[in-house]
């Protein structure tokens, strides 16, 4: 069970930690390594190989749910670094060996942080050739976040029926590209593009079989995580708006207590969504539909996460711009955060069940 005061502690650590690692050339070795030392990347195993299952058993998703929450109020850049750990775990968990299971279990007591990479580089997609016992790897992943700071990670590469999952070494900085990463937030992600032409690694980098991958309700299901982070965000924001107003003396003004209280029902309403989803996404043999309950969740959560923002923006004015204030950070890293990954898609296949099921949410 997840401490209220450890939650507390590391949150607090890390937003203060957190102006430092948001530069150009930040990075996040002093948060992962909190993460690792407070057993928060160890308690993604499952129970079996001793962890506590976060985010990869049914009764870890609740404390997944608070811990990434947790870090999305604190700082995004981690929250989005430790989502995909989690999300790594699981995929080798659910298709991986156990032999795969128990050698990354081992990395991560040592304090290994693990990433999943699935975006290929334009005309340079990842791919594998067999060569006796070993596989030769050749392409680039973009968008691979976490260089410098993660050591394995979890990466797609096209094969003639689907794409394969492999768990390979990812943390040679001679391979990495920081400048590929231009935007104007998640800096601290340590974002960029890793070359993997001319690795080789033993067969027993695949995890469970092409097409694997894409499997629901683990697939679109699972966003429920970072929306998580998202959520914590807002969470932080609303907290932030309410000091300030309370601080200068405005939060009885009309105005402002009907932008807390739009904002208060709506980060309480993406709260909810997103517990349904990740309980029933999660639950042992749920069925591929229940990943539109994830896909709903996220629509509610950017339409929470926006809202937050923009009241927050009118709340305090100039004073939500400054730069290098947590305000101003968190929005800007949210704002950047809830493109991913193709809303638009998303909506439309989480319309496209409720048509088909002719139901109403509460009936999927």
């Amino acid at each position: 069970m997840l401490e209220g005061a450890i939650v507390s502690e590391i949150e607090a650590v890390v937003r203060k930690l957190a102006p430092a690692s948001d530069e150009v050339d930040g990075a996040l070795d002093k948060e992962v390594a909190l993460l690792a030392t407070r057993g928060w990347l160890r308690a993604c195993l499952p129970t079996r190989w001793g962890g506590e299952g976060w985010g990869c058993e049914p009764a870890g998703a609740g404390d997944a749910f608070d811990a990434l929450r947790s870090l999305g109020r604190a700082n995004l850049s981690l929250a989005r670094l430790f989502e995909g750990h989690m999300n790594a775990v699981k995929l080798v968990v659910f298709y991986g060996s156990e032999e795969a299971g128990h050698g990354m279990a081992v990395a991560i007591a040592a304090g290994a942080l693990l990433s999943v990479w699935g975006a290929d580089e334009p005309g340079d997609p990842l791919r594998f050739e067999h060569l006796g016992d070993a596989l030769a790897l050749k392409g680039t992943k973009r968008f691979a976040s976490g260089l410098g700071v993660v050591s394995l990670a979890v990466v797609t590469a096209a094969t003639e029926k689907d794409q394969q999952l492999l768990l390979v070494p990812a943390s040679r900085p001679d391979r990495f590209d920081l400048a590929a990463w231009s935007m104007g937030g998640m800096r601290a992600t340590q974002s960029g593009r890793y070359n993997f032409s001319g690795v080789q690694t033993g067969v027993d980098a695949l995890i469970g079989a092409p097409g694997d991958y894409p499997q629901e309700p683990h697939f679109e299901g699972g966003i429920w995580r970072y929306c998580a982070a998202h959520l914590g965000a807002a969470e932080a924001l609303y907290d932030a708006m309410l000091i300030h107003l309370k601080d200068s003396d405005r939060a009885h003004d009309t105005n402002q207590q009907r932008r807390i209280v739009a904002s208060a029902i709506a980060i309480e309403t993406a709260r909810l969504w997103l517990l349904r989803a990740a309980n029933e996404v999660e639950t042992p043999g749920a069925e591929p539909e229940k990943a539109a309950l994830s896909l709903l969740a996220r629509e509610a959560t950017e339409d929470a996460c926006r809202l937050v923002a923009e009241s927050v923006e009118r709340a305090l004015g100039m004073a939500a711009h400054i730069e290098g204030s947590f305000v101003h950070r968190t929005m800007r890293d949210l704002r950047l955060f809830l493109c991913q990954a193709a809303p638009d898609a998303k909506r439309g296949r989480a319309a496209e069940v409720l048509i088909t099921r002719s139901a109403r949410p509460e009936q999927l």
